[in-house]
């Protein structure tokens, strides 16, 4: 309820990170939990809340965004009703808090976290196209990792660089596998050129979510 204004995901997919959370922190799992892509930062806060409940206020929750709006499409981002991304991105140019665009400030979301409560210390904004900022501002290790950046490339550079350092039983979340054809290609790139075995629960029609073998 506290974080249903701030995100654009389901009801399901939110509940699956308050799961995840107390998987991780029940099983002592070490950590950072990491997201890509946070818009307003619901799904953060979801994370922030989980953690105050199950008392765990020292692990790091770090957030990659451009707090600028989605980054340039590819020729492999399609909805899977195979809508252009291009084309949604270019009607919705005049509403881009309530679009694809997906805008938010960085300042909007610094608050949204901080008005949970969480240790503001133990929140890391970190700016730009995840291109550009992994993997060299990069955590040392990860127990869960959700991704949402949508696009295809932007995906891949995630699994390749962040994969890796997500810890053996930590959890993944792909947040839009179902519905956007570039994260789903991404995804099932990644995992067969590193002939890593994943199986990938289906959380709702769109989302995705694993524990690392």
């Amino acid at each position: 309820e506290k974080c249903k204004n701030y995100t654009r995901t389901s009801i399901e997919r939110m509940y699956s990170v308050y799961k995840s959370v107390e998987y991780v922190v029940k099983n002592n799992l070490e950590g950072d939990m990491v997201e890509c892509g946070t818009w307003r930062g619901g799904s953060a806060m979801m994370m922030a809340y989980s953690l105050m409940e199950f008392n765990d206020l020292n692990r790091n929750i770090i957030l990659y965004d451009t707090y600028e709006g989605m980054s340039e499409p590819g020729n492999n981002d399609k909805t899977s009703s195979n809508e252009e991304a291009a084309a949604l991105l270019k009607a919705g140019e005049h509403e881009k808090e309530n679009s694809v665009w997906c805008l938010a400030s960085m300042e909007d979301v610094k608050e949204n976290l901080i008005n949970t409560g969480y240790p503001e210390k133990n929140i890391y904004f970190i700016k730009g196209k995840v291109e550009d900022t992994i993997p060299e501002q990069s955590p040392k290790n990860i127990s869960l990792l959700r991704l949402d950046t949508d696009w295809y490339e932007s995906t891949y550079h995630e699994l390749i660089h962040l994969y890796p350092l997500l810890i053996p039983k930590g959890v993944l979340i792909i947040d839009d596998y179902g519905h956007w054809l570039g994260a789903r290609k991404a995804t099932d790139e990644y995992f067969e050129e590193s002939k890593t075995a994943v199986l990938l629960n289906r959380i709702d029609y769109t989302g995705r979510l694993c524990i690392k073998p």
